[in-house]
């Protein structure tokens, strides 16, 4: 069932400097670790899913990406808490509706970490 039209949400505008790559190293143990942290993140097929559609749109709301998938809200919310952890996205609370971005800084900090290997 499609929820009503919602007033737009959005993240914040990004830092200039978060659009820039996060510095680092590519070899040793911080970037191991890093490296696994977002494999782990991305390891699920639904969480790939979430990111391609966040990369769609500048927003998500959380209801709008349950809109898009066959899950439970709790199952949805518990995936967006997991990619949140790793970095690779953000979360726009100021108000009450949540808002879902993707990080661009992380996501060219993974495929450098990735080339890497």
């Amino acid at each position: 069932m499609k929820r009503r039209p919602l007033p737009p949400a959005s993240c914040s505008p990004e830092d200039p400097a978060a659009l820039e790559p996060v510095a680092g190293r590519t070899q040793g143990p911080q970037a191991e670790a890093d490296l696994a942290a977002f494999a782990k993140a991305v390891s699920h097929p639904i969480r790939v899913k979430i990111l391609r559609l966040l990369s769609r749109k500048d927003a998500h709301q959380c209801s709008h990406i349950v809109d898009e998938l066959p899950l439970a809200q709790s199952t949805v919310s518990e995936h967006l808490r997991i990619l949140r952890s790793a970095g690779l996205i953000k979360a726009n609370e100021k108000g009450p509706r949540v808002a879902y971005c993707i990080v661009p800084a992380a996501l060219k900090r993974f495929k450098a970490l990735l080339n890497g290997v």
